[in-house]
């Protein structure tokens, strides 16, 4: 069975994602840094990630792993890079022609392996989106590894005999040839365990790794902010620009009881306002607040 992540054990896998946790060097730069700093910093993160999505796509990097907090868009971005370069599926609205898949939640190490197989071919794409719990198997995550290694020819064994396997008719062993994307909340420095350390420092050494650097309230702030002025988040609402100034505003000045200061709950809050213009407010804090009045 796949071992389901719970917030207390994440709690002990890492510290919490504040300044506090951040080295001195760290926190004095973020104290420092204008928002300009802080928005064009981000604006680049982004732009290597679709940068880096593209050459997995393209066979000319094997693997990344993408870190930063819930919400902050990483999925997204990694998505809309590639259904870009499924048109012909998409032209054909046939889901089967897909060369890529996105795999959320819970997994088990058979699990893994078989959607590996299934996607082993050369400008295929796996991408593992809120997948963390493989991090707590032995098992998956050294099947993980043999996935993102860097090496010419990837190998991945199952050595166990196994009746599902053979009845989906996957081999016991194959080359793993296409490209694989592990996003994750977890930042992986602020890993308390020895044990789990050592194992991520192995995924680190086998592909690239890219932290998107989002670990204040200022700075998830900022990139709300940006989502929603340079990408045109909200567009597809029928809000003026007024209206979605007051979204971005009423979540910014409410920071501290907001559920998740996420971009998810930007989407939520202007759910809310298309649907109650004249009282959104007062939803938005029933629903959306940790504390309502």
């Amino acid at each position: 069975m796949a071992k389901v992540i719970t917030s207390k054990m994440l709690m002990a896998l890492q510290s919490e994602p504040t300044t506090k946790s951040l080295e001195v060097e760290q926190v004095n730069k973020i104290l420092t840094e204008t928002d300009d700093e802080i928005l064009d910093r981000l604006r680049d993160r982004f732009e290597i990630l679709d940068d880096m999505t593209r050459a997995v796509k393209g066979g000319r990097v094997k693997a990344m792993i993408v870190t930063g907090p819930p919400g902050v868009g990483k999925s997204f971005g990694v998505e809309k890079v590639l259904s870009k370069h499924d048109v012909f599926a998409t032209v054909a609205n046939d889901e089967k022609l897909k060369k890529y898949e996105v795999v959320k939640g819970a997994m088990s190490a058979i699990g893994l392996y078989s959607k590996l197989y299934h996607y082993s071919d050369r400008k295929n794409v796996l991408v593992f989106d809120d997948c963390d719990s493989i991090l707590l198997d032995d098992l998956s995550l050294n099947i993980l590894k043999a996935a993102l290694d860097t090496s010419a020819k990837r190998m991945i064994h199952w050595n166990t005999d196994s009746s599902l396997l053979r009845r989906e008719g996957v081999p016991d062993s194959f080359e793993f040839k296409g490209g694989a994307i592990f996003i994750t909340n977890i930042k992986f420095d602020h890993v308390k365990s020895k044990k789990l350390r050592d194992h991520l420092e192995a995924l680190e050494s086998r592909c690239h790794y890219l932290d998107l650097t989002i670990d204040t309230e200022r700075e998830k702030v900022l990139r709300i902010r940006q989502v929603v002025t340079e990408c045109g988040m909200l567009d597809h609402y029928e809000l003026s620009d007024a209206q979605k100034t007051d979204v971005v505003n009423f979540v910014t000045d409410n920071t501290a009881r907001l559920r998740e200061l996420s971009l998810r709950t930007v989407l939520k809050i202007a759910d809310l306002a298309a649907s109650f213009p004249d009282k959104w407010r007062a939803v938005a804090d029933m629903t959306c607040m940790r504390n309502s009045r």
